[in-house]
């Protein structure tokens, strides 16, 4: 995911925020257009998703 924002604010201007805006765009909007496989596009872009620290204490 990250390879795709870094693509999208280099090449496109886009700022980080306005890149993680498309990518979530995009995302429902093939969800949308294809449910059947909408579990399939969720998984794609979870495992692809930008990770929150881990926490030591959890």
């Amino acid at each position: 995911m990250k390879e795709l924002i870094d693509r999208l604010t280099n090449e496109a201007g886009l700022t980080e925020e306005q890149a993680i805006k498309a990518i979530t765009m995009m995302k429902d909007f093939a969800k949308e257009k294809f449910p059947l496989f909408s579990g399939a596009i969720e998984k794609v872009f979870s495992k692809y998703a930008p990770k929150d620290d881990e926490d030591f204490l959890a």
